[in-house]
Order: structure tokens, then C-alpha cells, then sequence
């Protein structure tokens, strides 16, 4: 804080609806408790005198379906707290599946957003694998530390999902998970420090990741504004409207009542719950079961996992005859959440969370609150407040008869139940408030920030390369050489332009290669040449070194253990002295006996590696610093010389071009290119030229009408599963 200023948090929490008021929690898969954690912490990061500033970063929504708050660039939460919406992808709502094409596009659209506000924040902390991903970008390219959350794990949710007897295939094409997974993987690669929630989560669950350091975990209970639930009163003048919307189900609504509060998402397990109820015959003679499951108008508008669980739960209220003992109220609102607490409290009911996995618990400390004991699944979050609160039993989720018999002993034992109300209502707000989450976290903040040891980079939109106001950037071998004839023409229009349009290049060479190849094919310097994969950058003919971008990459850079721990593995042979650089360690493939880039990069992780595995042209494997890659050099050269990446058009012809391509860069791929690029067909502003060489890089040039005004193709998007665009869910 040499500045004189506070601190600048900044969060990422990307998909749901993200707002600070009437939270549509339950609306759909994507708004739960992680929203109303991360609006919160915001809220509470800035009472903290060390904190002058912090930013809540999310998605922009413009759509019909959704309400008009989540159009609003930014919303105010506090002084010096703001909801700030950044575009990522199609304007309309698409759930977190959906989202993974267009987060390259949202971290370019994020950086754009801090070079207008002219401030770099001091951390970054990613919420959930796809703000992960985002965070780790803007980390690397920042060089400013970052914090991860992961919220709930792909590798744990698809083991439960296999457990349940889901097909590998199935759950790969529903939700994305290796995605999900690598970019997990990742924001564990960039992360400064880890927050979980239990001591289980991080021996448990993280421990599942070749990325596991036990050193980088810190565990911070989490916390809850608990000011909105307290017990219920003694007597009500007149009963809370969510009363009315329970009652018609039920005979006797003052029988104690088992209530549940959830998203109707199978993995919160609530048929699992109203078959314990229903195969428990005493239970069922004493209590009620209230299930509140999101919102709901016609349930065939949900999306496919709501309405599954929906019309599970009636069908097996009618299976069992469960009429008049079982409630599943269709609307309610966020206010009516802390009633419903006090109703089921009012009974000497309890509450029940049966979630197959819960890192979290949001929803348990809320009831401990009200004075509401809790049975709860035995895993992360739960364990721990019963453990704190002692206010309550766990159970296994997957054993029904189990659960039904815990059901009962709680609402049956009055005296059990009062000792459990009176040490839940204290345990939580002792163990739970925001201060004492804050004063932890800040504190590793502050460790993170000291450990980083860097300098303040702001970002100026005055910084200009020349005159240029935009820039073609080619690779090299493939795709600017190949046709004379092409090449020749490229140059030709490339001076014709005059100097609005600078020339790069962005190479797999070391320099001295690029020079040599530049000598031979009589090609002009360019104005900036990015070389061995991106992990060089150097500007115009005089070849001066960006030594800032040689600092910037050093990041967890240990080239000697990483030549020991390659040398473990067979296929491959390193290349020669002319192949290796300082920041770049290359090897040519030795055909079915090479491991795949993925393999290497785990085998890495495991040995506590963080580096960039490329693998291209199915022949050549690079491995650079973290930090560095082409397209990282490219949007950092971008990011200091004030060019937009939309203002960047990029050609290239194999996988080591992949990054660069993504994004708001736009890219071409020339007609000669590898098969390994054909993944990114169909991708957000990426053209597959018909033509070869530099003949396909004067083809995207004239698709974009790059000399001109520039102009952009938006493909339309689909969801994973069928061909039809994503469904929105209205809340």
C-alpha cells in the first residue's frame, strides 16, 4: 500500500444471476448459496480498514427472460462495493455448461474493463472452476496473486455421479466435466493460496488433483450474515405468507416439521429424502415433510435436472400415498426463507440437508440461527458445524432407512431437541461471523500480496505501439511461408495499409531461428516478433527485449526439476541447443511412445510442477513458465501498448497457435492447418480459411474487413446436447 491506498479485491463469480438485493436463489441450477456467499463477502471485505475497494466481477445478461437488473454494467452493493457485469459470450442466460467457449472472451472484455478504470487489483480470487480459469488468466497476465474457491470439485461430483450408476459418457456430454476439471487443474496451477470451507475438503476432496499442495490450502469456516434469522417468536399475530402457500398440502401443519431448502438438483438428493420419510411409517405418523425446491410456473420450462427431480418428488408422494403429510409449495422468495426456518422451529421440526456432497452448508447455519436443530449428510461443510455447533446428527446420504431413523429420533426426543436448538442458535454465531472470516482471509491477503514481491503495472490506454491502432499477427512456419506468391502479396498490402496496421509474428523459433527464416523468405522485421512459443518478446528492428515480459514469466519457473522429471517418461528426446531456451524446454515426439501433452502436464503437477505443456504438428512438445504462451505474450504486449484484442487479428496454423486464436482476438486458421485445430470450428471469431499459407491470411483479412472497419461473424452457439439454442429457465 505504498500508494496511500487501501487494497483492491477483486472477485469472480461468473455464471448464475448475480445481484445484490431479492436473490433468486433456487431459480435454476446455477443460483445457490454461492451467490449470496460471494455477495456477501464482498459486502463484508470493505469494513475491513486495510480494503478501500472492492469489485465483484460477473456476467452480463441482456434477455427478456431474466430481469433487467443483471443488463446494469454496475451495481452498488456498499461505498467502494460494486456488482460489475462484464459481456462473456451471447447477451442471452446460458447455464455454466454453456459457458466454458466464451471465458477467454470475458478475461480480454475483464482487462479492457480495468485499463478504462486505470487500476490493477492486488488479488484476484476465482469462485467455482470457470472463475478459476478467468482468475488464473488475469493472474498470469497481471502478475498480481490469486485466491481459488472451488466451491463444489468436478472430480468429486463425477465420482458421485458414477457412483449413482450415470455413464462416464453421459456425464462428459450433461456437464462438461474435464473441462470442468483441467480448469480446476489450472486455477490450482496460478493460485497463491486456496479457501476451503473444512479441514475434509482439503484432505478429501483437493486431494483427488495432481495439483494437491497441502501448503497453499488454508481452511476458513465460512461465514453467514445470520442478522435476518432468529428463533421464532413466542406467539404470531399473524402467521408469515409462506404459511399459506404449506398449508393446502397438509392436514396437520403443526405437526413437527422436517424441512428441506435446496435447488431441485439431483445431487441434493431429495427423492432420496422423501423415500426416507415414506418407508419410515412412525415418522410419517408424526411429522410432515416441506420441501422447498426453487421456483417453478410450469414445469416443463425447467431445464431437463430440475424437472427430473420435480416429477420424481411427485411421483413418489403418489407412489407412497403421501398426501396430506407432504408439502413442495411452488413459489417463495428469498424473504420468506428465514419464516420458513421459524415455522419449521415453531413444530419442534428440523431441518434436513441430504446433498450427496456439501462443501459448504449455507442453508445449516441459517436454521442453527433460528434455533432449528439439523440432520445433515455426513461430508465437508456439515461435519464441521456439527462438530462447532453441536447441534445435531450426520448421516450417510445414500442410506435411506438410516436417514428416516435420524428423522425420527430428532423430532421425537423433545430434550435432545431443545439442547441442540439452544447450542446451535450459539454455536453459529460464534464460530460463523463475517469479522472473524474477514480478519483470517485478509490476513492471508496480505501474506499473498507481500509474497508476490511485484511492481504496480497501471494500465494506460496512452501507451500506443507508433502510430498503429491495430496489428496482424502470424505464425511463422505453415502459415506466413509456404507460397512466395502469397507472401509477397501479404507484404505488399501489409505497407499498402500504411501505418494505422502494425505487423507481428508469433513463432515456435527461438530468435535467431525467426531471423534466419526471416532473412531467407525477405521478410521485413516486424514490429514485434513473440518467439519460442511466447516465451520472448522483442520489439522492431532494433530487437529490443521486453526484460518487464522476461520478469513477468519467471513465476514458478524450475527448468532443472523439470528436465529431471521428464527425463521419467519414454517417447521422448529432447531437441537440440538451437530448440531450448532459458523459458522454453522442447522435445520431439517419438511416435506411439510419447505421452500426450495432458499426461506430461500431469505427470508435472504431481511432482509439485506448475508449467505450459503445447504439444503441436503431432511431432513437437514445448514446455514454457506458466505465464507464458503466445497467447498470454500477445495480450500482454496488448495490455501494455493499449491495442485492443479485437483490434488483434491473429493467423495460425497447429496447436501451439490454440491460445492465441481464443478469445476477442480475431483469428484465422489457414486452409493447410492441423487436424488438432479443427476443435475450435464453430468457435466465437475464428475463421477457417479455404486457402493456404499467406493466401489464407489475406482471406480472414478481407473476412474481417481488417484494413477497413472491421467486421464480426458471430456464430450462432448451442448448448452440449442437442442443436437447439441453450434454454432460460424464468424464475
Amino acid at each position: 500500500m505504498a500508494d496511500g491506498r487501501g487494497r483492491y479485491i477483486m472477485l469472480v463469480s461468473v455464471h448464475g444471476r448475480v445481484r445484490g438485493s431479492e436473490m433468486e436463489l433456487g431459480a435454476d441450477p446455477d443460483t445457490g448459496g454461492q451467490i449470496t456467499y460471494v455477495v456477501e463477502l464482498a459486502r463484508a471485505l470493505i469494513e475491513d480498514p486495510e480494503i478501500d475497494r472492492v469489485d465483484l466481477v460477473t456476467r452480463r445478461l441482456i434477455d427478456s427472460k431474466v430481469d433487467s437488473s443483471y443488463a446494469e454494467p454496475v451495481e452498488e452493493l456498499a461505498p467502494g462495493v460494486n456488482i460489475v457485469r462484464i459481456e462473456c459470450g451471447p447477451k442471452r442466460y446460458l447455464a455454466k455448461e454453456s459457458l466454458w467457449p466464451h471465458l477467454d472472451s470475458f478475461t480480454d472484455n475483464l482487462l479492457r474493463y480495468l485499463r478504462d478504470q486505470g487500476r490493477v487489483p492486488d488479488l484476484i480470487h476465482g469462485h467455482y472452476a470457470d472463475a478459476g480459469y478467468v482468475a488464473g488468466r488475469m493472474s498470469s497476465l497481471l502478475g498480481i496473486p490469486m485466491a481459488f474457491t472451488g466451491h463444489s470439485l468436478g472430480r468429486v461430483k463425477r465420482q458421485r455421479l458414477l457412483d449413482q450408476g450415470m455413464a462416464e459418457e453421459a456425464i462428459e456430454k450433461r456437464y462438461r466435466i474435464t473441462r470442468r476439471i483441467d480448469a480446476e487443474e489450472y486455477a490450482l496451477d496460478n493460485a497463491s493460496f486456496v479457501v476451503t470451507s473444512t479441514n475434509q475438503e482439503v484432505e478429501e476432496q483437493y486431494a483427488l488433483y495432481d495439483n494437491y499442495q497441502p501448503k497453499r490450502m488454508t481452511v476458513i469456516p465460512p461465514a453467514v450474515d445470520l442478522s435476518r434469522f432468529t428463533p421464532p417468536p413466542r406467539s404470531w399475530r399473524n402467521l408469515p405468507k409462506i404459511h399459506k402457500a404449506i398449508t393446502p398440502f397438509l392436514e396437520d401443519w403443526a405437526r413437527p416439521m422436517i424441512l428441506a431448502v435446496s435447488r431441485p438438483d439431483p445431487r441434493k438428493n431429495i427423492t432420496a429424502l422423501v423415500k426416507a420419510y415414506a418407508k419410515n411409517e412412525e415418522l410419517r405418523d408424526i411429522a410432515n415433510l416441506v420441501i422447498v425446491a426453487g421456483n417453478r410456473t410450469d414445469i416443463n420450462q425447467l431445464d431437463r435436472s430440475a424437472r427430473e427431480v420435480i416429477n420424481e418428488i411427485i411421483y413418489n408422494v403418489d407412489l407412497y400415498n403421501l398426501y396430506g403429510q407432504v408439502a413442495y409449495p411452488k413459489d417463495h422468495e428469498s424473504s420468506d426463507v428465514p419464516h420458513l426456518y421459524q415455522l419449521a422451529a415453531k413444530t419442534k421440526g428440523v431441518f434436513v440437508n441430504p446433498a450427496l456432497t456439501e462443501p459448504f452448508g449455507l442453508t445449516l447455519l441459517e436454521a442453527a440461527a433460528s434455533g432449528l436443530p439439523i440432520v445433515a449428510t455426513s461430508d465437508g461443510g456439515p461435519r464441521d458445524i456439527v462438530a462447532y455447533c453441536k447441534n445435531g446428527v450426520l448421516i450417510d446420504p445414500l442410506d435411506t432407512k438410516a436417514m428416516g431413523v435420524a428423522l425420527l429420533d430428532a423430532v421425537s426426543n423433545q430434550g435432545q431437541w431443545k439442547k441442540w436448538s439452544r447450542s446451535g442458535l450459539r454455536g453459529a454465531h460464534r464460530h460463523y461471523s463475517w469479522s472473524a472470516h474477514v480478519k483470517n482471509y485478509v490476513k492471508k491477503v496480505n501474506t499473498a500480496i507481500r509474497s508476490a514481491d511485484r511492481k504496480r503495472r497501471p494500465l494506460r490506454s496512452s501507451a500506443r505501439l507508433v502510430t498503429a491502432n491495430r496489428i496482424v499477427v502470424c505464425d511463422i512456419d505453415n502459415t506466413l511461408i509456404g507460397d512466395k506468391s502469397g507472401l509477397r502479396e501479404l507484404i505488399r498490402r501489409l505497407k499498402d495499409v500504411g501505418s494505422k496496421v502494425a505487423f507481428g509474428i508469433a513463432t515456435g523459433r527461438s530468435l535467431d531461428l525467426t531471423l534466419s527464416v526471416l532473412k531467407e523468405w525477405k521478410i521485413p522485421t516486424p514490429q514485434l516478433l513473440i518467439t519460442s512459443v511466447g516465451s520472448a518478446i522483442h520489439y522492431g528492428a532494433p530487437l529490443i527485449e521486453d526484460r518487464g515480459f522476461e520478469q513477468h514469466i519467471r513465476y514458478r519457473w524450475r527448468p532443472d526439476r523439470i528436465r529431471e522429471a521428464m527425463s521419467e517418461l519414454p517417447g521422448l528426446k529432447p531437441q537440440g541447443s538451437e530448440g531450448q531456451t532459458e523459458y522454453k524446454i522442447s522435445f520431439n515426439l517419438i511416435k506411439e511412445k510419447a505421452p500426450t501433452a495432458a499426461e506430461v502436464t500431469r505427470h508435472l503437477r504431481r511432482n509439485r510442477l506448475q508449467a505450459n505443456v503445447i504439444a503441436s504438428h503431432g511431432a513437437y512438445l514445448d514446455i514454457l513458465p506458466i505465464r507464458a504462451s503466445k497467447g498470454m505474450a500477445l495480450r500482454y504486449f496488448a495490455m501494455n501498448w493499449g491495442v485492443e484484442p479485437d483490434r488483434c487479428l491473429v493467423a495460425g496454423d497447429s496447436g501451439n497457435d490454440e491460445e492465441m486464436l481464443t478469445g476477442n482476438t480475431l483469428g484465422v486458421v489457414v486452409g493447410n492447418h492441423d487436424p488438432e485445430l479443427e476443435k475450435l470450428r464453430g468457435e466465437p471469431h475464428i475463421y477457417f480459411a479455404e486457402q493456404n499459407y499467406a493466401w489464407g491470411i489475406i482471406e480472414g483479412i478481407e473476412h474481417y474487413d481488417f484494413f477497413g472497419k472491421i467486421r464480426l461473424h458471430e456464430p450462432e452457439f448451442v448448448n452440449a446436447e442437442s442443436d437447439k439454442p441453450e434454454p432460460v429457465n424464468s424464475a
